[in-house]
């Protein structure tokens, strides 16, 4: 019986196949590539959270866990304002018992070397303002300040602490060292003319621009050892006019590929806005967008070549491979949404994988929070108090959930599998709730994978699911429940706009849903995330919108790395109308308002609502009343996003 719990290794044997890097043995293809340097302390050391966070992708089945953007010289190269600070006193104590957690775990302990270069003191997206001098390639106004050109004798001092930092990290058990050359960070501005305009030995031709990073892995091998592994993340394509081109690219790899172990191909600028959602892929980029970087890369070098960006499903990790794409597949918010991943597909459970939806949660929580956090995992970033190895309730006991959208389902699967008797019962004719109308879009499709996964771990336990069946405090009461989760999601704002019963009105939801409603001009009601979002789609499908908001922006709901890639395309998709509200909406069209006090008429086939939503809290007052013991989860609690339904579902039901 034992073989068939890694039948998986038979679906994805190009996957599961080891691989030989110098000195370690990768026991399978996937590593998780480096995210989130956030939970480090002010002095730069790891924290036990950290720690924690690596560990649970290591439990999960990675045959390399890295971590990212470690900082080699401090006083130059600090990119953001937490960050992990290799050349501070102290350092040690905290990498050793991270390299042991993670071989402890079943993986092989990787970190990442980095130098910020002109960010290492400028603002960057990781940081506030800055003291001190910028360097970098060369001397170059940026809207943060003046960068200087980085002297000889400071490339030599940075290339003496790679060498450092690489001596330091093997010391304390970590098996391998990445070093970061991508990005826009200070070793891709020495390989990019975009930046490098330097006349000496570092500037002018690709062999002279590629000259800084080739004498650090030089330093780290004579430093290490030629055994002791080197990966080498470098751009595919800047994708900046002026920048490095996949044709130099290929060139840099060529010339590199003596002197490392592993080249790991991604693309772009993390500190461009425009470039970040291609760095690490939004939603509206297919999966796997930036593989055929990393698949003719390889056609040119003998080392093994690592693919990275979006890729989440084992089918195609399994193709990149098998195609001779690339030999390595990374993945970074994957493992934040299913740090079991590779585990679960070792053993064909792909149905049970939960999907990175591309929100950004993560990203706009390093900033917010100093931590990280998953919009669809709520243990992310609480390892050290919360495991998924969930203690059984003490009493069993009949729990009711009202409500079968993320909340309501997750809240259900929980329970259950802590001992509980569960039932769940929702009005419509399936469960899912928002998530049907948020994975409606063309460029949302990750939210239907999450409805589909959580619906399947609904079905694969021995929970009772009711549907068509609208509750009420009576069905409560006869049910007589010993625990309540009332996750009966929101209703929609309805303010006092004349004509908005107009048959010409749609809500935004039906509109999500039902997308032949509407007529060839559209006016939106809101511009908010919803209203944004829908503009775009129905753009994507022939409809010419206008959006109507009376904030002075839209989306300003959404997080700044999310909204940096939507913006432009509402731009694209819609006529937007900000400080403008609806005064009236008539059969054909609507009149408006304007900041200046100004009236203007629209013409509408269509008016779409999305004006925001809010709890019932009459009905959830109500049937909290009729019992003792009840929890409010999902939007009837607080309306919010993703992250909140499945957060308040999870934790409520630890308390059960």
């Amino acid at each position: 019986m034992i073989h068939n719990i890694y039948k998986g290794k038979q679906k994805y044997p190009h996957v599961f196949q080891p691989l030989r890097l110098g000195n370690v043995r990768l026991k399978n293809r996937i590593i998780c590539a480096p995210t989130s340097p956030s939970m480090i302390t002010t002095q730069g050391h790891m924290t036990p959270e950290m720690t924690a966070y690596l560990v649970r992708k290591a439990t999960g089945g990675a045959a390399v866990v890295t971590f990212g953007e470690s900082i080699i010289h401090s006083k130059t190269g600090k990119s953001h304002d937490v960050q992990l600070q290799l050349d501070s006193q102290g350092i040690r104590q905290g990498l050793a018992q991270t390299a042991r957690a993670l071989h402890a775990a079943g993986a092989l302990a990787n970190i990442q070397l980095s130098h910020g270069g002109v960010y290492g003191v400028l603002t960057s997206v990781g940081g506030a303002q800055k003291s001190g001098d910028a360097w970098g390639a060369s001397d170059i106004d940026l809207s943060q300040g003046h960068a200087k050109e980085m002297p000889k004798d400071m490339i030599r001092e940075i290339i003496s602490s790679y060498g450092d930092a690489a001596k330091l990290c093997k010391e304390v058990g970590f098996d391998m060292v990445q070093v970061h050359a991508a990005h826009g960070w200070l070793l891709s501005q020495f390989l990019s003319p975009y930046w490098n305009h330097r006349t000496d030995e570092y500037g002018g031709s690709l062999e002279n621009r590629t000259r800084f990073l080739l004498e650090v892995l030089k330093e780290i091998k004579k430093r290490c050892g030629k055994n002791f592994p080197i990966e080498v993340r470098m751009n595919g394509d800047d994708f900046q006019e002026g920048g490095l081109t996949l044709e130099e690219s290929i060139q840099v790899a060529k010339l590199i590929e003596d002197d490392c172990d592993l080249i790991n191909v991604s693309c772009g600028n993390h500190e461009d806005p425009s470039m970040f959602q291609r760095t690490h892929p939004s939603s509206f980029f297919p999966h796997g967008v930036n593989v055929y970087l990393a698949a003719e890369i390889k056609k040119h070098v003998h080392i093994p070549i690592a693919t990275v960006g979006a890729i989440q499903d084992p089918e195609q990790m399994e193709a990149i491979i098998a195609n001779g794409q690339a030999d390595v597949i990374e993945i970074a918010r994957e493992s934040l949404a299913d740090p079991d991943l590779p585990n679960k597909a070792l053993q064909d459970h792909v149905k049970d994988i939960t999907p990175c939806v591309r929100c950004y949660e993560c990203f706009g929580a390093t900033g917010d929070w100093e931590m990280v956090k998953c919009a669809v995992n709520p243990i992310i970033g609480e390892e050290s108090y919360h495991y998924e190895d969930l203690k059984q309730a003490k009493q069993k006991k009949k729990v009711l959930i009202v409500g079968g959208g993320p909340a309501g389902m997750e809240a259900a699967i929980i329970a259950h599998d802590r001992g509980h008797d569960v039932t769940l019962v929702d009005k419509n004719n399936q469960l899912g709730g928002n998530l049907r109308s948020a994975g409606a879009a063309y460029f949302k499709q990750d939210y239907l994978r999450l409805q589909e996964v959580l619906k399947h771990r609904v079905e694969s336990r021995d929970i009772h699911v009711i549907l068509n069946q609208n509750v009420n405090e009576e069905f409560i009461k006869i049910f007589a429940p010993d625990a309540l989760f009332v996750a009966i999601g929101s209703v929609e704002n309805q303010p006092p706009i004349p004509g908005l019963d107009n048959p010409i009105v749609v809500s935004a939801i039906d509109a999500e849903l039902h997308p032949e409603k509407l007529g060839k001009k559209v006016v939106i009601l809101g511009g908010g995330l919803v209203g944004s979002e829908g503009a775009i789609a129905w753009h994507h499908e022939g409809h010419e919108c206008t959006l109507i908001e009376m904030l002075p922006e839209v989306a300003l709901e959404c997080n700044s790395f999310y909204r940096g890639g939507l913006l432009p395309r509402i731009q694209k998709a819609a006529t937007i109308l900000c400080n403008t509200k609806a005064t009236e909406i008539t059969n054909n069209g609507v009149w408006v308002s304007h900041l200046d006090g100004t009236k203007e008429f629209i013409e509408a086939d269509s008016v779409v609502t999305a004006l925001g939503y809010h709890s019932d809290t009459a009905m959830v007052d109500a049937f909290c009343d009729c019992v003792d013991e009840y929890y409010i989860i999902g939007d009837c609690k607080k309306v919010g996003k993703v992250y909140e339904a499945m957060s308040t579902a999870y934790f409520s039901a630890l308390r059960v």
